[in-house]
């Protein structure tokens, strides 16, 4: 399989809706991806596989040095064959290419090992308000 990886690709909403519901186990949405990341995200990152979207990474960023990976999701025929750590690695790369320092992330835990193992974030403190 060739997987190619894209900086702020064209994002077909459809196509990143159907991605997003297979990756979170939710139904399929109508959401307006175009204008919501150029809205709010420093970039984002689409794996394909031919014309296939098969990973999908956000980056929101305060307009400084801080960036937030978000919406991380990779299509489950895809999964356990690198193209998760290779989003987060296209990420890293572009954001410190902007001027970012820092990365940041959360997730639930049983994605612990792929974030801190695969993509080589650690372990800080933080906190959170459940809105």
């Amino acid at each position: 399989m060739t997987i190619t990886y894209e900086w702020r690709a064209d994002v077909d909403n459809a196509a990143l809706d159907k991605l997003h519901a297979e990756g979170f186990d939710h139904p399929v949405g109508r959401t307006d991806w175009t204008s919501r990341l150029e809205r709010h995200s420093l970039g984002w990152v689409c794996a394909r596989e031919d014309d296939r979207l098969v990973g999908f990474l956000n980056v929101a960023w305060d307009g400084g040095v801080h960036a937030f990976v978000l919406d991380t999701v990779v299509a489950r025929r895809n999964r356990s064959s690198g193209v998760g750590a290779a989003l987060v690695r296209v990420a890293a790369e572009r954001c410190r290419a902007a001027g970012c320092e820092w990365m940041h992330v959360d997730f639930e835990e049983h994605l612990r090992s792929f974030y801190f193992d695969a993509c080589g974030f650690r372990e800080t403190a933080a906190g959170l308000i459940a809105l």
